[in-house]
């Protein structure tokens, strides 16, 4: 069988929180790096991957699958034992809203593409940016608190195991603290995030752990 590749961008939360995955369950991939900012992504090399232009892409099991949390259902109901969602209906519930709170709320409005966008119909600078950011992406984890005080959480999101939640919130929380969020006042997801940082499945997809692809 063909080693997986993964198509990503290093700082893209969406295909950092693939890579989460594909290191928890111990899957080795080769990483072929879209750059987003050389506008790689929208170049019809990779659009015949994802006509959508969006990373990542996965090669795996002689498909190409696209969306990240698509990517990571696959992954937990292809693989025996994988456990990337919880056992029970409202465990799996739960694991789903937390992460669509992050990738369906926080993600669309505070992507690439649609800030920049912004930013050209606005004519905002570097300023406006960053109030953008730090207001949507501050407004969306205050309430993922909110969501983590329900009691059902542990060391991760849900539980005393790491899912798909954690994947999501990871690599927001990381984008947080690109942009100058305040998160001092989130305990409950601080406290995950620094149990997911001793996790090595964690560590190792961090963005500074590939780091950016090499100047041409």
């Amino acid at each position: 069988m063909e080693k997986p590749v993964l198509y990503d961008y290093w700082r893209s939360s969406a295909s950092y929180r693939v890579r989460i995955a594909l290191n928890l369950l111990g899957i080795a991939y080769d990483a072929v790096a879209i750059d987003l900012l050389a506008k790689a992504h929208i170049a019809e090399e990779h659009r015949a991957r994802n006509p959508q232009g969006l990373v990542p892409a996965l090669a795996i099991d002689g498909q190409m699958l696209t969306q990240s949390l698509a990517i990571i259902e696959y992954l937990d109901e292809t693989r025996p034992g994988a456990g990337l969602l919880a056992a029970d209906p409202l465990g799996r519930a739960r694991v789903r809203t937390l992460s669509y709170a992050i990738a369906m709320e926080i993600h669309p409005v505070c992507n690439l593409s649609v800030i920049s966008d912004v930013m050209q119909r606005t004519g905002g600078g570097d300023a406006v940016r960053s109030d953008w950011m730090q207001t949507y992406i501050r407004k969306g984890l205050v309430a993922f608190e909110a969501l983590l005080g329900d009691g059902k959480s542990g060391l991760f999101c849900h539980g005393d195991i790491p899912t798909m939640a954690d994947f999501c919130l990871v690599p927001q929380v990381y984008n947080a603290k690109r942009w100058g969020a305040e998160l001092s006042d989130l305990p409950l997801l601080n406290a995950i995030c620094d149990h997911c940082a001793g996790v090595e499945a964690f560590a190792a997809a961090h963005p500074d752990h590939g780091g950016p692809p090499p100047a041409k």
